[in-house]
């Protein structure tokens, strides 16, 4: 059955005068769009084609639907054409928009091709998901019951797409403004009228090309959304009910039409209420977030309008009755003031039953992925992907440990919880910028706005991961984020890099660097890993800490994953997250995955061998050496006797355990702590070394240096002796001695020499071999080992050309840096 054909006798049958709207455009694809204008507006409405004759035959049934995917297929190839013919002179635009003589305005750009990449990334998604399920070879089994294949199961793409139908929202919102920038431009600049009307369109696998105006191309997403229900009115009348597509074509189909028919209310300002000051109160965006009252959590549908916050809880439809939204709460705009606090700690019962539902969602989709190609497992996938929700939609209810509280000058509060910082920041930025001006609020008319919800909303579903096809370009491994370093900071800060993944929840999804000391270039060169199953997008984070007050986002950006360009080296990117530049390198495993026995717990700190955590931590220096020191030198080069004088013992205890336990813990504990505490956990760490940092084999060799009476021959041979020490012993033992020398320069002050330094630290940092396990050599008493472990040393103090110290492992790359802005 064609469509369009399909579409003009319905319009015949109620009297449309079709031939009068179309018979003066002459292209043939004009006059396809005019019926799709005509018809948008009788779908919305609810109205239906007529039934197309029963196949009674199950094999002609999906001969049919084969050739409807097919075509469907094939149209979907010309539209991701027309755009990226509508996307090729965007970047040439937006360079343009830098220069002395733009041919548009940045702002012009971003208003022409409003949600266009967006747009394209979605369709490109759902036509490489379609064509890899179109051309897969079926099942050897079963050969009569799948009909050689007949029988794929597609529904879940076209969901998927379906549900980000609210890019379509921003762009049909936006296109008027977009269009009218493209008219007057044409008219005004002969560069852009040049471009404007010959942009032209390859025709596939023939050589010819299709030349398009600029404003035909930006008509096409309209037209391609309303064509999108009438395909899956047709695809679904070839579906046979018991297929395991059929659940999910339904749920498309409503959603598209429901889709359509906001649409249709937003173009008759029915999304828009006049108020007092003139201005229109309409929806800005909406979403899933976890409501908090009296201790229960509770998934809501939050509503952002111009001047108000709507929580509603949605009601599924049932038989006989539509989806509904009930009221819950609302808030004005005017005067409300938002704080939002970082990741809260679970507690173990919280954790406890956390794991256990990721264990079963895990041992889940192992059986769906085991039975997607068997043709009589399509009522178990069915089933199972039902079950996946329910336990996603727990998740999602109990997982979100930020928090965002709101509170109006009317002493109400509400607190809102989100699983993503991103997302909450999304939240904040926009609220914050409706906010910013004085609201006057005129009364909402509460019924009527919670009983629009269903035709205003622009996210349908709440974000689940099972509802998502599968993407051959999603991660399925171990994703390694190494943070290094920042710059571009006004003035100092302690910062923190917050890395953020999606696919499904068996695994931790969120991980943060320690904070770093105040700095106008921080630097962490701490590694991140992840292990993530269908993982699309990287999100990134840059916020700033301040004692005593909220911390503050001052940039994200959103990158994504590609297994196909991503691999087991290093690649380095360098992001723009507002002022600041982070860069950081990415590499990923892939492997199957299993679930962990329980919480994850971090590899202890002190004790263990400076090889092991160094590699643990894919550092040099370790983390604790690096943080002690950098606190150290920010407020403890003028206290008298720093590394001398003691801290308290139980403070130093438990900044230790919190270092074994929790290293962004330990840190945020370290910037408060008394400075000679954390000179104590310094000591305390190198002294507890398994095998000190100048290994136990040197301590001779190094005690023969000693007799060398040229002062320089003897740090020439002390210098080459400590080429010889494993790499982490190396860098370390380096980085503390430049550390101890700038110490020393402020002797004056904090008494502090270098003989003093040495007389601290010689004990702790070479040690003599115990005897009888292995080692030869000639034995001293403890005051001659004493002198030896000092005088070794102060000699490598004395010595004023150190080699530089690295802190972290070379990450070799496999491509040159590359630069991502927001």
């Amino acid at each position: 059955m064609d469509v369009y054909q399909e579409a003009l006798r319905y319009l015949e049958s109620q009297h449309v005068p079709v031939e009068a709207e179309t018979e003066a455009l002459e292209d043939d694809v004009f006059q396809e769009e005019a019926v799709s204008c005509l018809l948008s507006p009788l779908l919305s409405e609810g109205l239906d084609f007529p039934d197309t004759p029963t196949l009674c035959n199950p094999k002609e049934m999906l001969e049919r639907r084969l050739v409807v995917l097919k075509g469907i297929l094939e149209t979907e190839e010309v539209y991701l054409r027309e755009l990226e013919t509508l996307l090729m002179p965007m970047k040439a635009l937006r360079a343009s928009a830098g220069t002395s003589q733009p041919v548009l305005s940045g702002r012009q750009v971003q208003t022409v091709f409003y949600q266009v990449p967006e747009i394209r990334d979605m369709h490109q998604s759902f036509y490489s998901g379609l064509k890899a399920r179109l051309t897969e070879p079926g099942p050897e089994e079963d050969r009569e019951m799948n009909y050689t294949g007949l029988d794929v199961v597609v529904g879940d793409l076209f969901l998927k797409m379906v549900n980000q139908f609210g890019l379509y929202g921003g762009f049909i919102g936006n296109y008027e403004e977009a269009v009218e920038v493209v008219s007057k431009c044409t008219h005004s600049d002969p560069r852009f009228r040049t471009l404007a009307q010959s942009m032209m369109s390859s025709n596939g696998s023939n050589k010819t090309r299709t030349k398009y105006t600029f404003e035909a191309l930006l008509y096409k997403p309209l037209d391609r959304v309303t064509k999108t229900t009438l395909v899956l009115h047709d695809l679904l009348k070839t579906t046979p009910k018991e297929h395991g597509d059929y659940t999910f074509l339904q749920e498309a189909l409503r959603l598209s039409r429901s889709f359509l028919s906001g649409v249709n209310e937003s173009s008759q300002c029915k999304r828009e209420v006049m108020l007092s000051h003139g201005m229109r109160r309409k929806l800005m965006r909406d979403g899933f977030v976890v409501d908090v009252s009296e201790g229960e959590r509770s998934l809501r549908h939050l509503f952002l309008y111009t001047d108000l916050l709507l929580c509603t809880r949605n009601k599924p439809a049932t038989r006989g009755r539509q989806e509904q939204y009930r009221f819950c709460w609302y808030l004005p705009l005017a005067g409300l003031k938002l704080r939002w606090v970082a990741d809260q700690e679970r507690s173990p019962d919280a954790h406890l039953r956390l794991h256990t539902i990721r264990t079963k969602m895990h041992l889940l989709c192992q059986q769906l992925r085991q039975h997607a190609n068997r043709s009589r497992g399509l009522a178990f996938a069915v089933r199972s992907r039902k079950k996946l929700e329910q336990m996603e939609l727990t998740l999602l209810t109990h997982s979100p440990v930020y928090t965002l509280e709101l509170h109006s000058p009317s002493c109400k509060s509400h607190t809102l919880l989100l699983s993503s910082l991103y997302e909450l920041e999304e939240w904040r930025e926009v609220i914050d910028k409706l906010t910013k001006d004085n609201i006057e609020t005129v009364p909402p008319d509460l019924l009527t706005l919670t009983s629009a919800c269903v035709k205003l909303r622009m996210t349908q579903q709440p974000p689940l991961h099972s509802t998502h096809a599968e993407d051959e370009k999603s991660l399925c491994g171990t994703l390694s984020v190494a943070v290094h370093s920042a710059c571009g900071l006004q003035q100092p800060a302690s910062l923190y890099v917050c890395v953020e993944v999606d696919g499904y929840e068996f695994y931790d999804k969120q991980a943060q660097t320690h904070s770093s000391v105040h700095s106008l270039n921080p630097h962490w060169d701490q590694e991140l890993c992840f292990q993530v199953d269908g993982a699309q997008d990287l999100r990134v984070l840059c916020v700033s800490q301040s004692d005593g007050q909220d911390d503050t986002v001052l940039g994200k950006v959103s990158l994504k994953l590609d297994s196909k360009t991503l691999n087991k080296r290093w690649r380095r990117r360098t992001l723009h997250l507002g002022q600041v530049e982070v860069t950081l390198s990415l590499k990923y495993c892939p492997h199957p995955l299993e679930l962990s026995s329980g919480t994850a717990q971090q590899q202890p700190v002190f004790c263990v061998p400076i090889e092991t955590l160094s590699q643990h931590e894919g550092v040099l220096v370790p983390h604790v050496v690096r943080c002690c020191v950098e606190e150290v030198e920010r407020r403890g080069m003028d206290e008298v006797g720093i590394y001398r004088v003691s801290g308290t013992t139980s403070d130093i205890s438990t900044l230790k355990n919190a270092f074994n336990s929790n290293l962004r813990e330990a840190v945020t504990r370290l910037r408060s702590a008394d400075v000679n505490v954390v000179s104590g956990i310094l000591k305390l760490y190198f002294r507890e070394l398994p095998e000190p940092l100048l290994p136990t084999k040197m301590f001779h060799s190094l005690a023969r240096t000693l007799e060398i009476q040229d002062i320089n021959l003897r740090l020439v041979s002390m210098l080459s002796l400590l080429q010889s020490c494993p790499e982490p012993n190396h860098h370390t033992f380096l980085y503390l001695l430049h550390h101890l020398q700038r110490v020393s320069k402020m002797q004056d002050v904090n008494r502090m020499s270098l003989m003093n330094l040495a007389t601290v630290f010689g004990p702790s940092l070479l040690r003599h071999p115990v005897v009888g396990l292995g080692h030869d050599g000639p034995t001293m008493d403890i005051s001659q080992e004493v002198v030896v472990q000092v005088q070794v040393v102060f000699c490598y103090l004395q010595c004023n050309n150190l080699p530089e110290a690295q802190t972290s492992l070379p990450h070799d790359t496999d491509a040159e840096d590359e630069t991502t802005h927001m």
